[in-house]
């Protein structure tokens, strides 16, 4: 299975890979993959869709990954303000942001 994450988390005990990848990788993965979206604010969602040009919904859901599945995962590299929102891509860029790839190995 691959999800879509709205931040680096270990779902479950076990063992991980965590490597930075490309936005342009994430788009490709997210295209040729059918994939789950564990994206849990709307803004996020929005932003989400249009850096990589594709839907991805909002779906505020908790997830265990299983050995052998994977996620995008957006990272913000600043920790917003307590009820902080990002509303603009404007906003998401001066930020900045990462795309990370997270696999359940073991």
């Amino acid at each position: 299975m691959l999800y879509i994450l709205n931040t680096p988390i270990l779902t479950d005990y076990g063992v991980y890979k965590f490597t930075k990848i490309s936005s342009q990788t994430a788009k490709n993965q997210l295209k040729k993959k059918k994939f789950i979206s564990a994206i849990g604010h709307e803004a996020t969602a929005k932003l989400l869709t249009s850096v990589l040009e594709i839907t991805i919904p909002f779906n505020r859901q908790a997830i265990i990954m299983d050995v052998g599945d994977e996620a995008i995962v957006f990272k913000l590299l600043h920790r917003m303000p307590e009820g902080k929102v990002i509303k603009t891509l404007e906003e998401l860029e001066k930020i900045g942001y990462e795309f990370g790839y997270l696999k359940r190995i073991k």
